[in-house]
């Protein structure tokens, strides 16, 4: 609804402009138009006044005055008011919010989406687990956060690309192997022998104990047999590292997340691309050798000191790696790219921006965008739950799918801000009952479907076409709430994207959930005036199509009966 009062003001100022108010040559301000919190006040405000006053040398509110007579003849409003210093608060007729209804039917799945986009790559990067055990909570926040932004992205015309990073090389791997051997040896932790870093959850067990009966792993289209000799760390370390990227890709797949592009480590060393990353930092000048190491001046490019790239042994630095492999998401067309992380990882982005920058080869400053995470405390009966018998020191996120289902697990994932601390509360995320947000706003969905199916029981015919014409019959407050929550969601879904928060998204479908079943709780539908039970019916069929979209965003399902 913004959009049509932006025009408006738009041909106004073309008015003033036309007859000297404003000068000619104006160079329009980036003008804002937004929801007014008390509707004393009207449906939306508009700052234009204050904003052109200057340059118009006159009083803001004699502008907005002004500005108010210039506006063109419409149906959308039903009067303007100006407020304080010159604000132009806008009353929207009924007639605006009945469009909106008609919109939402007549653009069905597509109501919300934008074009804004353009159609251009966006890189998604997320989870990006090592492959060294269970998925655990940590990593499902992740998952729920990467999926739900890469959803509203295309929501809104980018086209996404889905990646994950595996760090398939380094020490963690090296420690995945030799715990593998150990438990084939029939070692476990606290047993001599046992290795000091050796990962001790019963996973380990498991994957010793297919490798040794030379069982088959197919991960990302290559499969991996186990060789049954305990003495060959590296085919152990192949068939570890195969068997637990089968086990998170299933633990994904139940969470309904899926790639585009899973990206290795181990393929940064072995096509040159961390080699080939040197050459070129060296060639454009930004490097230094220094007590036997080769330096990165990171400190150019805004970082607090500058940092070690190779090490007097000749290894690598672990940002190294990161600056390459974002170089090659650069490389590969991600004119945009945003990389979903704990927040324990922010003391490297930094020097990993820095490092892109010192390539000269044309990456934007604010390359990559980064959304961190906080951590996720899950409770049951009051009490912290911390250990999962299968991870042996982590909560996992089959945990958690299979104590409360993926629905729940990913809308209680997602309902916070990134940078908050979460608490899941597992008894929560079970019942039934309107304290729990997800069902909620499920119900929300299930009790439209169940109305229309007591329509056809009482054998009340429901004419949509002639509901939408009686829409004007839609005068209680309750009615009014509803339609004004239902013409949010556009907004919501644009915001929600720009900001890079999908939260907003879970939070608000809770508000709509509500103005319905107030409503619901308030008023009859299948009353036997046919005319208003129609127009009834066809603002809830509206409001179960928005909330079906949302619960979309999400990645939640849209029940019919609960």
């Amino acid at each position: 609804m913004k959009q049509p009062l932006r025009d408006l003001l738009l041909q106004a100022i073309r008015t003033l402009q036309n007859d000297s108010t404003l000068p000619a040559e104006l160079e329009v301000p980036n003008f804002v138009i937004e929801r007014t919190r008390n509707r004393d006040h009207g449906d939306f405000a508009s700052n234009a006044a204050m904003l052109l006053a200057k340059p118009a040398r006159a009083k803001p509110r004699e502008l907005a005055e002004k500005l108010v007579a210039a506006l063109p003849a419409n149906d959308l409003v039903a009067k303007v008011e100006i407020a304080g210093p010159g604000f132009i608060n806008f009353f929207l007729a009924p007639g605006a919010y009945h469009a909106e209804v008609r919109r939402i039917l007549a653009e069905g799945d597509a109501y919300g989406r934008n074009t804004s986009g353009n159609g251009v790559t966006a890189g998604v990067e997320f989870v990006s687990a090592n492959p060294t055990g269970p998925l655990h909570v940590g990593h499902g926040r992740a998952a729920a956060i990467g999926d739900c932004l890469s959803r509203l992205l295309d929501a809104n015309g980018w086209a996404v690309k889905r990646e994950f990073y595996y760090n398939d090389a380094g020490v963690q791997i090296q420690n995945l192997a030799i715990s593998t051997q150990a438990r084939a040896r029939d070692l476990g932790p606290g047993d001599a022998g046992w290795p000091e870093d050796g990962y001790r959850g019963d996973y380990i067990a498991d994957v010793a104990k297919a490798y040794m009966a030379g069982e088959s792993v197919v991960a990302d289209g290559h499969t991996i047999t186990g060789a049954k000799n305990v003495e060959d760390l590296d085919a152990i370390r192949q068939f570890a590292v195969a068997s637990l990227r089968r086990e998170q890709d299933l633990d994904l797949q139940a969470f309904g997340v899926g790639f585009d592009t899973y990206f290795l480590e181990s393929s940064l060393y072995s096509d040159g691309k961390v080699e080939e990353t040197v050459r070129e930092l060296v060639a454009h000048g930004h490097t230094y050798e220094e007590g036997g190491a080769l330096w990165l001046r990171t400190t150019d490019f805004g970082d607090d000191k500058d940092r070690v790239m190779r090490k007097s042994d000749g290894t690598y630095t672990y940002f190294l790696p990161d600056v390459a492999y974002h170089r090659s998401k650069w490389l590969r067309g991600y004119v945009r790219a945003i990389t979903e992380l704990g927040s324990d990882h922010h003391g490297s982005l930094a020097r990993v921006k820095a490092g892109l920058q010192a390539l000269d080869c044309g990456i934007p400053k604010g390359w990559p965008e980064y959304v961190l995470h906080q951590m996720v405390t899950v409770m049951r009966g009051g009490e912290e739950v911390k250990i999962s018998k299968r991870a042996g020191s982590y909560v996992t996120l089959r945990d958690l799918i299979d104590e409360v289902g993926k629905d729940a697990t990913r809308y209680f994932l997602i309902s916070r801000k990134a940078d908050s601390q979460l608490v899941f509360d597992i008894d929560l995320a079970r019942s039934q009952s309107n304290d729990n947000p997800v069902y909620y706003i499920q119900y929300a969905h299930a009790r439209v479907c169940s109305v229309l199916r007591q329509a056809g029981e009482k054998g009340f015919t429901f004419d949509l076409q002639n509901g939408l014409t009686q829409l004007a019959r839609l005068d209680n407050e309750h009615e009014q709430i509803l339609l004004t929550e239902l013409s949010k969601y556009p907004e919501q879904v644009e915001a929600s994207a720009v900001n890079l928060e999908p939260h907003v998204i879970a939070n608000w479908l809770r508000e709509l959930a509500n103005a319905f079943h107030t409503y619901y709780n308030s008023y009859q539908f299948l009353v036997e005036d046919k005319d208003l039970r129609d127009a009834r019916l066809a603002l809830v069929v509206a409001a179960r199509q928005v909330l079906r979209n949302g619960l979309d965003l999400l990645g939640l399902s849209a029940p019919e009966s609960m």
